[in-house]
């Protein structure tokens, strides 16, 4: 028999039923012996049947949820059952335990057989005098039932199985969903710490780009203008420079805290704000450049446009403090589906290998470009000047511009 009733696990509930049955033993003997005349002139034979019921009654507490020793038990209780309802119909009280001990001991679908089995059993220990010709039909209408029972039993059997399955399942769930929610805990704090680094990354290179090289092209102005002749128009002209140096170091200060565009994509295209910013620089270092556009200008997404800026401004600035360079270049050149940046000089070069590790220049560059998915080349040597080759993808920002070319 497969499965097991709760009695056949639960010492407690095995140790109830004993109890009962004894309890149930011993009233059905009393009733037998003062009302039934015929059992009472046959004494030891009624107690020695009740003996056998009484030694076979604790056996209960050996099956421990065992399927064949739950089924010899279950037949021997039938049996003895049986020979005392021979005796007397009033031990029907005893052969009464038989009914829940079968839920009790057996799974859904064996219970309700082994509930019919006893009833069988019983009828036919109390009628025994009808003989085969009475129970005939009765067995006749109990082997349809027994099947329908055990039809209904197996049914009952799967959806208790289906609802231990779906508990089981839900159980995983809750356990799944218990575990994401820590993991999405975990991602949402890592989360929360690469944007506070992101941030600080930000800053850092924004302070580097906007204010320290403001503050060192200031620097540069003093030097020149203490340099100069007191009064002459050559140290008016380096203080002019320094004043609105400081202007603009300021003003891109304040958005750089912000997180705004630059001052100058604020007020121009792309193409013009480079060209407004080389202007500045060459007449800040000295150094001539040619600016160049080419393609169809167009409008692209902020950060793209904030990222070359950067680099072009970036670039130009590494050009005036350590190229040593008589001319400079800018090109700007809008493809299909890319748009290239190349800044170049004349001047000493350098070992890209071998550049510097100390500050912001360089990485500052590369990790600008590879956060809009670009790429930056450098290619220079000892005497050969240096070119910076930017290439990012155009992706527009659905802003209209137009075409042209930059002086």
């Amino acid at each position: 028999m497969g499965g097991a009733g709760f009695a056949a696990t639960d010492p407690r509930a095995r140790r109830f039923f004993v109890a009962l049955a004894y309890g149930v033993l011993g009233l059905s003997t009393v009733v037998v012996l003062v009302f039934d005349e015929a059992a009472a002139a046959r004494p030891a034979h009624v107690l020695g049947l009740v003996a056998a019921a009484a030694a076979w009654t604790p056996l209960l507490g050996l099956v421990a949820g065992r399927p064949l020793p739950s089924l010899v038990y279950f037949a021997g209780l039938l049996a003895v059952s049986a020979a005392l309802g021979a005796v007397s119909t009033l031990f029907a009280l005893f052969a009464s335990i038989g009914y829940p001990l079968a839920f009790a001991l057996f799974s859904s679908r064996w219970s309700v057989i082994a509930v019919m089995v006893t009833a069988i059993v019983n009828v036919v220990a109390q009628n025994d005098g009808g003989g085969a010709a009475m129970h005939a039909p009765l067995l006749a209408l109990a082997l349809p039932l027994v099947l329908a029972g055990w039809l209904v039993g197996a049914e009952s059997e799967r959806r208790k199985d289906l609802v231990a399955e779906l508990s089981a399942a839900n159980a995983r769930l809750e356990d799944a969903l218990a575990e994401n929610a820590a993991l999405q805990a975990r991602l949402v704090e890592q989360a929360r710490e690469a944007g506070v680094l992101d941030e600080r990354q930000r800053l850092a290179r924004e302070i580097h780009d906007t204010i320290a090289q403001g503050l060192i092209a200031v620097i540069t102005q003093v030097r020149a203008a203490v340099a100069s002749p007191p009064g002459s128009g050559r140290a008016r002209r380096h203080l002019e420079i320094v004043e609105s140096l400081a202007r603009q170091a300021l003003g891109e200060a304040r958005r750089s805290v912000q997180a705004l565009r630059p001052a100058a994509l604020e007020r121009s295209r792309l193409p013009d704000a480079l060209s407004d910013m080389a202007e500045r620089w060459s007449a800040a270092s000295g150094v001539p450049i040619a600016v160049e556009v080419t393609g169809d200008a167009r409008a692209l997404a902020t950060n793209v446009e904030v990222a070359l800026f950067r680099v072009a401004q970036e670039a130009l600035a590494n050009v005036a403090k350590h190229a040593g360079a008589a001319r400079a270049g800018l090109t700007l050149s809008y493809l299909d589906d890319v748009v290239l940046l190349d800044v170049r000089d004349d001047g000493v070069g350098f070992d890209p290998g071998h550049a510097p590790a100390e500050g912001f220049g360089l990485v500052s560059m590369r990790e600008r470009v590879r956060e809009v998915g670009g790429t930056l080349e450098i290619e220079s040597g000892s005497g050969q000047g240096t070119a910076v080759a930017v290439c990012v993808p155009a992706a527009g920002d659905g802003r209209t511009g137009g075409g042209g070319e930059a002086e």
